[in-house]
């Protein structure tokens, strides 16, 4: 008969508590992580379907990620938009608002000084960042979107700015002659002409026609007159009746229209607009030529300069590369050209390709939905923003001009016609509009990427997900089975033969 001593049996209950201790650490992680096993392997003939599930998983967060970064983006965006359109309308109203005509010591109305602050503004909003990201950059999102004020308006070193580029345009389109580059010669016989100094020149007034009620008048033109531009002949057959008129039709550098009416009187000298009826046509002519001379004159130093700065701001903000004037000399350029790194600003410094501005940023925020989101600070809306803003902040009058409250009032006039919108033109609300339609998008996504998730979780959790409340029961059971194990051992580990022997009688 074999006798098995306390030390084996000691060895076993320590093997069985080894055991229990292996089983609750199991146990307990199983509790703290939810999951019923911690490598795939673990999961058996389920391993391959947790792995795709995980997957899918690991997807659905990446796109939700991406969808709330871009939704910021995107919120980030529309308010700048909504601050910069109300710089706009700030301007605007300040023009609708303004009192008498004052110059402060800049040559600038209070109006103008109130236009560099907006601009300042709004240049600042175009360059907002979103993290690291300049987000009216186009794709050259490392790259701030727009140069400072000071360097568009007054330029930096051999660079020229808008206030210079102004200047020499308003040099070509007036010429030298005071009449915008229009010729208007003594009459040849009884005819009046007048001519564009110039074929092909984007300077001055330009000739758009003529209307007569001139007694016995024939008007010819415009006409192509080369090496000149075009030419209005006004040939009277016969002397004028009082009352009798002649209308000359002008299109200024910025686009714009201008008449000038000129009325036959028997009164000498005539008034305003009027032109004395001679003794012959030949003397009607004369006069005519006269007063009509005058008329170009007077546009030539109100109408004109204003349409010339609107032009050359055009020019400057919505170009690329930025035009100027080819020069000098300036008052008989006849064409213009790009501007380059070397010797003007380019205000706009962000990515400017062909690939359309929403194109630039693009995001997958969901399995199957991906969104442009992309913003130029170039783009139309807000370069015809900044141009007419700029414009008024960059030009300056005299005191002692006669001209200079008609000339800044045609400006100011022009600048809040372009600031109210022009039909046909993208506005900034047609932007808000783009990026309203991503965030509609983003949110859409973002929903559905949430009952995405809930899903897969939900599957994964039958997979390899535990019973908590059976994991601590088992927990319990097994931590009362380890308790009364540890003492048995423990007592059993205190035997020896002796305690079985009995005491010697002596």
């Amino acid at each position: 008969m074999s006798i098995t001593g306390p030390g084996s049996v000691t060895a076993m209950n320590v093997a069985a508590v080894t055991s229990m201790n292996n089983q609750l650490n199991t146990l307990s992680t199983e509790l703290s992580t939810n999951e019923a096993a911690q490598t795939y392997s673990g999961l058996g003939s389920q391993a391959g379907v947790a792995v795709a599930l995980n997957a899918q998983l690991a997807a659905i967060n990446g796109y939700s990620n991406t969808a709330t970064t871009v939704g910021t983006t995107l919120s980030v965006a529309q308010s700048v938009l909504t601050q910069v359109g109300s710089s706009g309308t700030a301007v605007e109203q300040a023009i609708g608002g303004q009192g008498s005509f004052s110059l402060n010591n800049n040559g600038q109305t209070t109006t103008q000084a109130a236009a560099q602050t907006q601009l300042d503004e709004i240049l600042s909003l175009l360059n907002t960042q979103v993290g690291s990201n300049y987000i009216f950059s186009g794709s050259a999102t490392s790259q701030p979107s727009v140069a400072s004020t000071s360097a568009i308006l007054n330029g930096t070193g051999t660079q020229a700015g808008l206030t210079q580029v102004i200047a020499q345009r308003l040099q070509a389109d007036q010429g030298s002659n005071g009449l915008g580059r229009l010729l208007i010669p003594s009459p040849s016989s009884s005819t009046v002409s007048v001519t564009e100094d110039a074929a092909g020149s984007p300077f001055g007034f330009k000739l758009a026609g003529a209307t007569s009620s001139l007694t016995g008048a024939t008007v010819t033109g415009p006409v192509s007159s080369p090496p000149n531009g075009q030419s209005i002949s006004i040939a009277l057959g016969s002397n004028a009746n009082a009352g009798d008129s002649i209308s000359l039709n002008l299109t200024l550098p910025d686009g714009s229209s201008q008449t000038i009416t000129l009325q036959a009187t028997t009164d000498s000298p005539p008034g305003a607009n009027q032109f004395t009826i001679g003794a012959t046509a030949s003397d009607t002519a004369t006069n005519l030529q006269t007063a009509l001379t005058t008329a170009v004159g007077n546009l030539d130093q109100t109408a004109l300069p204003a349409a010339s700065a609107m032009a050359a701001a055009n020019n400057f903000f919505s170009s690329d590369p930025p035009q100027r004037v080819s020069g000098p000399p300036y008052d008989t350029a006849t064409s213009l050209v790009n501007g380059t790194s070397a010797n003007t600003v380019s205000w706009y410094t962000g990515e400017n390709s062909s690939t359309p501005a929403r194109q630039t940023a693009t995001a997958q925020v969901g399995p199957s939905m991906t969104i442009d989101y992309g913003m130029r600070a170039n783009e139309q809306a807000i370069s015809s923003l900044v141009a007419n803003v700029a414009v008024l902040a960059a030009t300056t009058y005299s005191a002692s001009d006669p001209n200079a409250q008609t000339s800044y009032q045609a400006l100011s006039q022009k600048v809040a016609a372009n600031l109210d919108g022009q039909p046909g033109t993208q506005q900034i609300s047609d932007i808000e509009a783009d990026l309203a339609n991503a965030q509609t998008t983003v949110s859409n996504a973002t929903t559905l990427n949430g009952q995405t998730q809930t899903t897969l979780q939900d599957m994964m959790q039958n997979i390899d997900g535990v019973n908590q409340s059976q994991i601590s029961e088992q927990i319990l059971t097994i931590q009362n089975s380890l308790s009364a194990s540890l003492s048995v051992t423990a007592r059993m580990a205190q035997l020896s033969l002796v305690n079985f022997l009995a005491p010697s009688s002596g």
